[in-house]
């Protein structure tokens, strides 16, 4: 029989990444057989600034990995960010409607369909309900309640939301490359399928996916999502930084970033210096070394604390026993660790993609940590019609999404 081929779509603001995979029957793991990765020029901090370009970039992405592969794609699990992507919690509640008080898929179908009439601008479309917990009569904390007896039947869920034209936008550009979009997936949470185990999410975990355009940070307790949000501040602020503060040109300073940056100013000597005449045309200034790693560090420190800040509103700063898992690009700076560390007061670890056999050494990066994860989660739904409709929310497929998916995370 020949295996299931199912393909990722990472459309970030620097990169677009295409993974693709087959399905191992014996584990249900993907194979990577291709990968593509392209420049992304038509998106600003997630959004599409220019659809040509962006169309483009997709194309170029989708080639390389159908060339690696040697399979065509035709439909792909798109991940979507930036600083559109909005998240609250909100709560639904039902009579149970068996005249044996026994629960059924259907109560839970209503519950979380209550639970989705929120008012919500008319610009912005649901993108994931996930529910945090149900509470059957008086006893909560329940997973799924499917089988179970009561009266009355609540959840707590938490609504991830994206701006209409933004997705739409992307939607467009990823059709125009000529392919189908199966689902879409936050990247924050495809971003953990990859990286997190069952037991870090059951302890509490925070992941902190520093990107290009952004930081997005996805909260996990008791096996399920706890909290969402995303930092409009990423990789591109820090190039930014270096840029004004060494008076250089742009690819200049992402240049002496990638090259020289670190976070650690006292590595450096205070006599250190770097000749941009080396890495640019246009620029002929010697700098100081310890100047820019001063600039990195200052950025870095304001990014955790802002997820240090995102934690104290959910009552969780300093209190996740997994600690911290740094992903994204941006995290592999030198000394993110120990800067995360003492600033989170969390324990600290760089987050790489598992759960995949095939192309390793292309992909063990945590910058694949969001195109991996989408692929593993293409390998649970692909085939079943568990996506979701983004055009007109289908109830049910949700409900056999999300039993599915909060099935997968227990043992």
């Amino acid at each position: 029989m020949k295996p299931r081929i199912i393909a990722s779509l990472d459309i970030g603001s620097s990169k677009i990444r295409t993974v693709i995979g087959n399905i191992e029957e014996k584990n249900g793991l993907p194979n990577i057989i291709g990968v593509g990765v392209a420049d992304s020029t038509g998106l600003r901090k997630g959004a599409v600034i220019d659809v040509e370009e962006t169309i483009n970039s997709i194309s170029s992405s989708l080639e390389d990995a159908e060339r690696m592969a040697g399979e065509p794609i035709n439909h792909v699990f798109l991940g979507i960010g930036g600083n559109h992507i909005m998240s609250f919690d909100s709560k639904g509640v039902i009579a149970v409607a068996n005249t044996s008080n026994e629960i059924s898929e259907d109560d839970v179908d209503r519950v979380l369909e209550a639970a989705q009439a929120v008012s919500i601008p008319s610009n912005r479309r649901i993108l994931r309900i996930i529910p945090k917990a149900f509470t059957v009569d008086e006893q909560r904390g329940i997973k799924y309640p499917v089988g179970m007896t009561g009266i009355r039947l609540e959840v707590e869920a938490h609504i991830v939301t994206g701006l209409i034209p933004a997705v739409k936008n992307i939607e467009k550009c990823v059709h125009q490359a000529g392919v189908d979009i199966d689902d879409i997936i936050p990247t924050s949470l495809a971003a953990a399928e990859s990286i997190l185990s069952k037991r870090q999410k059951e302890l509490g975990v925070v992941v902190v996916d520093i990107g290009c355009g952004g930081t997005s940070v996805c909260v996990f307790e008791e096996g399920t999502t706890l909290h969402t949000a995303l930092i409009p501040v990423g990789g591109e602020n820090v190039t930014n930084d270096i840029a004004i503060g060494l008076k250089s040109s742009i690819d200049a300073a992402e240049k002496v970033k990638i090259e020289y940056g670190t976070c650690i100013p006292e590595d450096v000597n205070d006599r250190e210096t770097i000749d941009l005449s080396l890495l640019s045309k246009i620029d002929s200034q010697t700098v100081a070394k310890k100047h820019m790693v001063e600039i990195i560090r200052a950025r870095y420190q304001e990014i955790f604390q802002l997820v240090k800040d995102e934690l104290a509103k959910i009552h969780r700063d300093g209190m996740l026993p997994a600690g911290v898992i740094l992903t994204g690009a941006a995290s592999k700076m030198p000394g993110t660790i120990d800067l995360a560390r003492e600033t989170l007061n969390l324990p600290v670890q760089i987050g790489f993609p598992q759960n995949f056999d095939g192309v390793v050494d292309k992909i063990d990066d945590p910058a694949y940590a969001t195109a991996i994860g989408l692929l593993i989660w293409g390998s649970r739904f692909e085939g079943k019609n568990y996506g979701f409709d983004l055009k007109s929310i289908s109830v049910s497929k949700m409900v056999t999404n999300l039993k599915n998916w909060t099935r997968s995370l227990f043992p």
